[in-house]
C-alpha cells in the first residue's frame, strides 16, 4: 500500500477525502464538495492538489471546482463521460473500465448508475481504497434519483464483489442515521450491534466515521444483503426477487 489519504468534514455532512502518491507528490481531491474544506485540507497535510477525481454532479460534490481551477489552474478534472455537460471544467471523461493515473497510482473506474445515470466510482485496487461518492454509503447506500432499484441493485453488486479489506470512502457522513435504520430491520445481528454501537461513540465525541472496511459492510449493511434468503425472509419478502428485496428496503429508508 502506497497511497495516503486524509479524510475532511466538508459542507454540513459531505465526506472529503484527500489521496495522494508519496513516490510522485501528486494529489487527488475526490469530488470538490466546496473550495474552502478542501483548500484546508491541503494546508493541513502539506500537499499539492494535481487532480479532482468526480463521482458525479449533484451540487455538494462540484461546487468547488471551479474556484480550485482558479486557485490551481493546472488541476486535472476528471468526471463521468455521461455527466460532462453538467460539471464545469472538464478536462477528461471516463466510463466504465477505464484507468485514471494519480501520479503513479491508478484508479479503476466503475460505473455505478443508480443515485445519477453517469455515477462512477474510483477503485485503487493496490491500495485496497474504493472511492463510492453517494452509491454505497457506510451501513447506507444512496438515494435512486436517475435509474431503478434493479439497475442500483446491479451496481452494488459490483461494489460488493471488491476484496473485503477494501476501504470505503463514501460521500457523505450518515453512518449515524444509517445505523439506526439498519438496526430498525436487522436488529438481530451482532456484527451490526456491535458496530452501532461503535459508530454512536465515534459521533459522540466528534470523530468521522469513513473510511470502513467493504468486508464489515458485506454482513452489516442491509442494502448489501438483498440477495439473502434468510434476511428477506425476516422481512416478509421470501421469496422476493434480490431487486424487489432491494427496492422495499429502499423505500423504507425513504420513509424513515
Amino acid at each position: 500500500m502506497t497511497a495516503e489519504t486524509h479524510v475532511f468534514l466538508a459542507r454540513t455532512d459531505n465526506i472529503g477525502v484527500l489521496l495522494h502518491d508519496p513516490q510522485t507528490g501528486a494529489t487527488a481531491a475526490i469530488d470538490a464538495p466546496e473550495e474552502a474544506a478542501v483548500v484546508d485540507a491541503l494546508a493541513r497535510t502539506g500537499w499539492q492538489l494535481t487532480d479532482i477525481l468526480v463521482t458525479h454532479k449533484h451540487a455538494d460534490h462540484i461546487d468547488g471546482i471551479l474556484p480550485l481551477k482558479q486557485r490551481f489552474p493546472a488541476v486535472r478534472v476528471t468526471a463521468p463521460a455521461l455527466e460532462r455537460d453538467a460539471i464545469p471544467a472538464v478536462d477528461a471523461t471516463v466510463e466504465e473500465g477505464d484507468s485514471v493515473p494519480v501520479g503513479s497510482l491508478t484508479a479503476q473506474v466503475i460505473a455505478t448508475p443508480g443515485h445519477t445515470r453517469g455515477h462512477v466510482a474510483y477503485w485503487f485496487a493496490q491500495d485496497r481504497a474504493l472511492f463510492a461518492g453517494d452509491t454505497l454509503f457506510s451501513l447506507g447506500c444512496g438515494r435512486l434519483f436517475e435509474a431503478d432499484a434493479a439497475t442500483m441493485w446491479a451496481s452494488l453488486e459490483k461494489l460488493r464483489a471488491l476484496p473485503d479489506d477494501t476501504r470505503l470512502f463514501c460521500g457523505h457522513e450518515y453512518t449515524l442515521s444509517n445505523a439506526r435504520f439498519a438496526l430498525a430491520v436487522d436488529p438481530d445481528n451482532p456484527a451490526l450491534q456491535a458496530r452501532a454501537a461503535a459508530v454512536e461513540a465515534a459521533r459522540r465525541e466528534g470523530r468521522l466515521t469513513v473510511p470502513s472496511f467493504l468486508g464489515g459492510e458485506k454482513v452489516q449493511n442491509p442494502f448489501l444483503r438483498a440477495d439473502d434468503a434468510a434476511f428477506a425472509a425476516r422481512l416478509g419478502l421470501a421469496g422476493q426477487a434480490p431487486a424487489q428485496v432491494f427496492a422495499e428496503l429502499r423505500a423504507r429508508k425513504d420513509r424513515a
